[in-house]
């Protein structure tokens, strides 16, 4: 705990750096995975190329793919670019299928109501699909954030300062307090980033909670029932 108070400053420089990265790729990968995964789901043929393709691409290890990009991209190899580009294809290869399943689940009545009430496919897209397959979207792209905090620490191998320097200086160094500090301000920020999703999904998806609502009373009225019964 010594540790800790003495480098207080240093933790919460690096604990901005972690945000700092962390939130392009997140914005960007909702950014590519949307178009992608819409056509995943309009296009059938194409569909399991498309999530063949991106389920692939999450393989490739990190610091190969941090040693690829600088030569693919014609950037320096401890640019910030590689980081977020990499972690960008990460959070892509996560989500396609997330909304690939989240425009599937919009019910095909729906779409054909739209649609007989003047709706053009894209303004039906905008106004009735998007915002359906908004909570399955949403759910994905938490998991994306907790990932791509997670996976802003390597970073550090390629010289992009992080939490992930208190993990190597920390074992390098046998101060277990540094690694304690890095590992528990990543779960921090990454439990901060989770809320803050689902408060932006409350704010920007409020049927998502009326929904919730009637189906407790439903459940409530239907065990409140089933004791009368008996």
């Amino acid at each position: 705990m010594t540790w800790v108070w003495e480098n207080l400053d240093l933790i919460g420089r690096l604990s901005l750096e972690h945000v700092r990265l962390s939130v392009p790729p997140i914005v960007l990968g909702l950014l590519f995975a949307v178009p992608i995964g819409w056509l995943a789901y309009r296009f059938r043929f194409v569909r399991p190329a498309i999530l063949t393709v991106v389920g692939l691409l999450y393989t490739i290890p990190s610091l190969a793919l941090f040693v690829i990009l600088p030569v693919v991209l014609g950037v320096g190899f401890l640019s910030e670019i590689n980081v977020t580009v990499a972690l960008t294809i990460y959070a892509v290869a996560i989500l396609v299928r997330s909304v690939t399943d989240a425009f599937g689940a919009v019910s095909p009545e729906v779409r054909q109501a739209a649609t007989a009430m003047g709706y053009s496919g894209w303004s039906r897209f905008w106004v009735v699909e998007l915002p359906l397959a908004g909570p399955v979207v949403l759910a994905g792209l938490r998991v994306v954030a907790v990932s791509t905090v997670s996976l802003v620490t390597v970073g550090i191998f390629v010289g992009v300062q992080s939490l992930g320097y208190l993990f190597v200086n920390g074992l390098q160094r046998t101060i277990f307090a540094e690694v304690a500090a890095g590992l528990v301000m990543t779960v921090v920020i990454a439990l901060v980033f989770d809320a803050l999703l689902v408060l932006l999904g409350r704010v920007l998806l409020p049927w998502t909670r009326l929904d919730s609502r009637r189906a407790v009373r439903a459940g409530a009225a239907t065990t409140t029932t089933e004791g009368a019964t008996r």
